[in-house]
């Protein structure tokens, strides 16, 4: 198909991010466009016209009078609401943008009510059924995952966290008032280690999907699998360090003023909102600490697979993969 005068070429790869991925720079820029907590307020149909605008593209049909920055916007709002490897649409709370205004609500209550046992209980529930639906929403590759799985790992999760808030809540006691308020963070670390592999056991088991530079498929890696869950835990527990860690410090001194003992009702949004502050930089820069289409050395792999890599493409050194967020 020839391009017209002022039409768009058909060159611009819109697979890939718009910005360079091998830096960190790239990525974050990356990030905070997906991250972005506006995506959620547009409507099915402007969604559906992004779609339309993307897939038409891929087929090689310009959407007349687009411009370049029109086709990129439409990438990335079509990339925040739908699956990038099963083309599903994602549930609202399940998609990256209502990341931050998701968590900013469930951390900072969890931060808020961190003293009575009920209430640790329910917010560490409440997270985790909302972790679920995440690590369900953006699992890697095409994956299928039974219900039994998905229930196995969120009463798994649940249990840890809840397990480890209680715990560590009974022996912070005798410690100053200030450390019992990094107990959700310590539970909110030990359920991620827990609920990633978990959700993802089925990868672990059969192994995910990797690729040549090209994008070619050469075959299923659990040792991939594994090295991409492991940067999932990390970048998912960098992200709480911030907005768990910060506010606690801030409000236990806030706590201490008048302002906020004449006004207790204030602690709750006052948390709340400077978790999200933390949150808005904190959720885009972790998920770019590692590349989204992470690498790994053929030589790496299991001995199966690298010999099948060698015989069929000797050529390859190193495998692509995505690693799921």
């Amino acid at each position: 198909m020839e391009s017209k005068m002022g039409e768009l070429p058909l060159d611009i790869n819109i697979q890939e991010p718009r910005w360079d991925q091998s830096t960190f720079l790239g990525r974050a820029r990356h990030f905070f466009t997906v991250t972005d907590p506006r995506n959620l307020l547009l409507s099915a149909a402007q969604l559906e016209t992004s779609r339309n605008i993307v897939q038409n593209y891929r087929a090689g049909v310009v959407t007349p009078g687009i411009t370049e920055d029109q086709l990129w916007r439409a990438k990335y709002v079509y990339d925040s609401a739908f699956h990038p490897d099963t083309g599903e649409k994602v549930v609202l709370i399940g998609r990256m943008s209502a990341q931050v205004p998701m968590n900013m609500t469930i951390t900072g209550c969890m931060l808020t009510f961190y003293r009575k046992t009920p209430t640790v209980v329910f917010w560490q529930w409440v997270n985790q059924s909302f972790n679920a639906i995440v690590n369900y929403s953006n699992r890697s590759g095409d994956t299928p995952i039974t219900v039994r799985q998905l229930g196995t790992a969120y009463v798994s999760a649940t249990t840890g966290a809840v397990a480890t808030a209680l715990g560590l809540k009974s022996l912070t006691k005798h410690l100053p008032p200030l450390v019992g308020r990094f107990v959700p963070f310590a539970a909110v670390a030990a359920a991620n280690c827990i609920n990633i592999p978990l959700m993802r056991q089925r990868e672990l088991q059969v192994g995910i999907p990797v690729a040549d530079e090209a994008g070619q498929r050469l075959g299923y890696s659990v040792t991939a699998a594994k090295q991409g869950i492991f940067q999932v835990v990390i970048s998912r527990i960098c992200m709480a360090i911030p907005a768990m860690a910060i506010p606690p410090l801030i409000m236990d001194t806030l706590e201490k003023k008048d302002f906020l003992k004449r006004r207790p009702w204030l602690g709750a949004p006052l948390q709340v909102a400077l978790v999200g502050f933390c949150l808005v930089f904190a959720t885009p820069l972790c998920c770019a600490l590692f590349p989204q289409k992470s690498s790994i050395n053929v030589s790496k792999l299991e001995p199966e697979l690298r010999a099948q890599i060698h015989e069929q493409n000797p050529s390859v050194e190193v495998v692509y993969y995505n690693k799921g967020l």
